[in-house]
């Protein structure tokens, strides 16, 4: 999701940066087309199926709602709700709605025109490695930015030192086209050298894919319905600048608004917009 965590002068300058740095799209900088899959030997050590109507699992997850009041980073426009009509299970799938929506009466509220959802593991899940999958259906929209991303448990070190792994981005203005991205303090979007690939899924946002991670101590492998997109190899030099994934990271599912998502304006026909999350699951060396 791209300047999660950034300490207040690093946002200053990353806000300082032309729009194009700012929002430039992962490139295919590290793309392959690989079969994937759970590997031999892993069990299932985590999940979610959504099979229990109402607010999401407390033991599972955790709403993060840290930045409403000072605003979110990106220049993005949403205030992140702790209620059903934006985060609620229903049907045996996660909701995470995008609603056009001031909530005024809200202590934190920090005068945005939106709401929606957004949910973490931060506290309750995290991992080193692993097979982690997602099965979604994404909203589209000119001016949304739904994501499944990965951050690192270390907040001493900030972003983007602490590593982010971008499962799954898709901006509105760009429907159908999913970008995974890493971000490490050597490369990232700030100064142009993060590492992606994205692809062209046309009906991403009417059905259901599964999208995926598939994380060990020599690389890691990003991808969608058991194909393998993008890549990014650890050096093996030891250094956490270009490798911090030998730390434990975090999932976080959430739809905001503007941002990069809202690089050519917000579509108020866009509203409500809806993530669908069918299930969570992680697996892990037996």
């Amino acid at each position: 999701m791209r300047a999660r965590g950034l300490p207040l002068a690093a946002l200053a300058a990353f806000l300082s940066f032309p729009a194009a740095a700012q929002t430039a799209a992962s490139a295919d900088t590290s793309k392959v087309d690989a079969p994937l899959g759970v590997p031999r030997g892993y069990v299932r050590v985590w999940g979610d199926e959504f099979d229990q109507p109402g607010a999401p699992d407390p033991k599972k997850w955790a709403y993060d709602t840290s930045r409403n009041k000072e605003g979110w980073y990106n220049n993005e426009l949403q205030y992140y709700a702790e209620r059903p009509e934006n985060v609620r299970v229903e049907g045996g799938r996660l909701i995470l709605e995008a609603r056009r929506e001031r909530l005024e009466a809200r202590a934190d509220f920090g005068g945005q025109d939106y709401a929606s959802g957004k949910l973490v593991t931060k506290g309750l899940a995290e991992w080193t490695g692993g097979f982690i999958e997602v099965r979604a259906k994404l909203p589209c929209g000119r001016g949304i930015w739904p994501a499944i991303w990965m951050l690192g448990t270390d907040d001493g070190a900030g972003w983007p030192a602490l590593g982010e792994i971008d499962i799954m981005e898709h901006v509105g203005w760009d429907p159908g086209r999913i970008h995974g991205t890493i971000h490490t303090k050597a490369y990232n979007h700030a100064i142009g050298t993060q590492k992606g690939a994205n692809v062209v899924m046309a009906d991403a946002c009417k059905a259901f894919h599964t999208y995926q991670l598939d994380w060990n101590q020599d690389r890691l492998l990003i991808g969608i319905d058991g194909r393998a997109r993008m890549r990014f190899d650890n050096d093996g030099k030891g250094d956490p600048a270009t490798w911090p994934f030998a730390k434990p990271q975090y999932l976080i599912l959430n739809v905001a608004v503007g941002g990069w998502g809202g690089q050519k304006g917000v579509d108020p026909a866009a509203f409500p917009a809806r993530m669908e999350v069918d299930y969570v699951r992680v697996w892990q060396r037996r």
